[in-house]
């Protein structure tokens, strides 16, 4: 009679843990439907990938102890553990990094108290350019700026602007305001009736989703710059 030698196949639990797990519970799932409620565990098991990622992960976990001791660790003792390597460690150390970051103050981040402040951050981005572009300011609730984003690019109007992808940013990152500009190519920053139209539907468009646009700016050449709100332009 031949002898039947055990293989995975017919011994489940020599399978990689994830593979016997239903999709709903496999880290990467867990982590897609809310990273916030997931363990140790399962986020480095993410972050290492492969067939023994959580088998690899529960041996990190076990031999550093805590996340904290695992942030501290070298590259190469990372690299040491089985089911690892460099490219994983380097990877690991570097989201790590990342988390770090976030605890970081924000005093070195540009405050945008008025709209010369505001021209500050968008006139290095927007001035000389040959077309037109949007780009959208992002800022927390102390007008502190998190983000500048480009929205769009090419002739800006009340008809191709899409305000939602305005606030896209904003909302993601959980902004209290915005301020919007964009440049004028001819060098003039004297604000067109779509410019207007557009900073109504944007700043309406705010209202409703409890982000204030603070300003809309449009860029010129040479340093000139125009404030719709200090206009009274799109904001009564």
């Amino acid at each position: 009679m031949d002898e039947t030698f055990p293989t995975q196949t017919n011994f489940p639990y020599l399978q990689p843990k994830v593979k016997l797990l239903p999709l709903k519970e496999q880290p990467a799932y867990r982590v897609l439907v809310n990273a916030e409620t997931c363990n140790l565990a399962e986020l480095l098991a993410v972050i290492i990938g492969g067939k023994e990622q959580i088998e690899t992960a529960e041996r990190m976990l076990a031999r550093f102890g805590s996340i904290h001791k695992l942030s501290l660790a070298h590259v190469n003792e990372i690299a040491g553990i089985k089911g690892v390597g460099s490219t994983t460690a380097l990877r690991l150390k570097a989201a790590l990094a990342l988390g770090r970051k976030l605890l970081e103050p924000l005093e070195d981040y540009p405050v945008i108290r008025s709209p010369a402040d505001a021209a500050a951050v968008l006139m290095p981005r927007l001035v000389h350019l040959p077309q037109e572009h949007l780009l959208t300011v992002v800022l927390d609730t102390r007008n502190r700026v998190l983000d500048t984003v480009e929205i769009c690019h090419g002739s800006l109007n009340s008809a191709s602007v899409r305000v939602g992808e305005i606030y896209k940013a904003a909302i993601q990152q959980n902004a209290a305001a915005i301020v919007v500009g964009h440049n004028h190519p001819s060098g003039d920053p004297d604000p067109s009736s779509e410019d207007v139209a557009v900073t109504r539907a944007i700043v309406q468009a705010g209202k409703l989703m409890d982000i204030q646009c603070l300003d809309h700016l449009v860029i010129g050449q040479g340093e000139r710059w125009v404030s719709l709100k200090d206009r009274g332009l799109g904001f009564s």
